[in-house]
């Protein structure tokens, strides 16, 4: 029992266990038993279960306040609704991928499963590495928070620039280097076939794993915004972790529904990139103004304002009748 209260990146290991026990759990049930027939996610469903998963994000928020204090409480919250928020971006690039390379809507849930699992691993390399080198050299987050207010302005400065998939690096090299189908073969990743080349049986990826790579590296991109925005909320790397994976967790659930009205959404990249530089800019306030830190509960509610106005703006400019 020793071992479990021992600490593990300055919380408990015992909390550790639990949270990826749960993890394991949801994403167990997830495939196991509500998508075991692999059937399409219609947008009612999506919703149900988005917000089963906001929910629990949110109760788990709540063991958080009740077991670490209610500054943890309120940092992991702000983590949360920032995630969230800076994660939906992703959908617009998810929805592009799999419409580039023709997936259908029964097959998209099997790639954002497996997407997940290759997510959780990720963050944890990425924040691991985070949080050492805060708690080794603690100006890295004036680094962080530089970089945050760079990307928020270069992301206010581009606006609406439209994306060629056809011209991906990334997917130019895999076509380029590994032998893929010109088609789906069902929800396989791989098959075997004859290489018209040489004759012989080989195994040849499909279109369906090219999505699946494209979406871990699209989430790496985001991830190199996120993870410094959320240490620039807190240092904690269990409340980094946490909040970063709960926001994850929901979001393919949501993604099903978003997707069919990401139009109406037109203006959020507006305001995530304004809440990039005050995440960024609160770092350098605090130093200015002789505070400690900058107070949790003024930067949820500023967040929250923040996105609150992107999403009512968006909404009321695209309920506009075009001419």
């Amino acid at each position: 029992m020793d071992l479990l209260t021992n600490l593990f990146l300055g919380q408990p290991l015992w909390m550790w266990l639990g949270f990826l026990g749960l993890v394991i759990a949801l994403l167990a049930f997830d495939l196991g038993v509500l998508h075991r027939d692999g059937h399409e996610i219609e947008v009612r469903e999506s919703l149900l279960l988005s917000g089963f998963y906001i929910a629990l994000g949110l109760a788990f928020g709540g063991l958080v306040w009740w077991q670490l204090g209610a500054q943890s409480g309120v940092e992991y919250l702000t983590g949360f609704v920032v995630e969230k928020s800076l994660a939906m971006d992703n959908v617009f690039v998810i929805a592009m991928i799999f419409g580039y390379l023709a997936i259908p809507r029964h097959l998209q849930h099997r790639v954002l499963f497996w997407g997940i699992l290759g997510v959780i691993v990720l963050r944890a390399i990425m924040i691991g590495l985070g949080a050492t080198l805060v708690s080794e050299y603690g100006w890295i987050l004036y680094i962080f928070a530089a970089f945050l207010i760079f990307t928020g302005i270069r992301m206010l400065m581009i606006g609406h620039e439209e994306t060629d998939l056809s011209q991906n690096p990334v997917l130019l090299f895999m076509k380029k280097r590994f032998r893929v189908t010109e088609t789906l073969r069902g929800d396989r990743f791989f098959v075997r076939q004859v290489d018209p080349a040489t004759g012989r049986i080989e195994r040849y990826m499909t279109p369906l794993f090219l999505a699946l790579v494209m979406i871990e590296i699209a989430d790496v991109i985001f991830a190199v915004d996120s993870v410094p925005a959320i240490f620039a909320i807190t240092t904690d790397p269990y409340i980094v972790y946490t909040s970063n994976i709960f926001a994850i967790l929901g979001l393919r659930a949501l993604y099903f529904a978003l997707a069919a009205i990401i139009h109406r959404f037109a203006y959020l990249k507006q305001a995530l990139a304004v809440l990039l530089v005050f995440i960024g800019s609160k770092i350098f306030l605090a130093d200015l103004l002789g505070w400690d830190k900058f107070p949790a509960e003024w930067s949820l509610t500023i967040t929250a304002v923040i996105l609150a106005s992107g999403i009512a703006y968006s909404l009321w400019r695209t309920a506009r009748p075009q001419h």
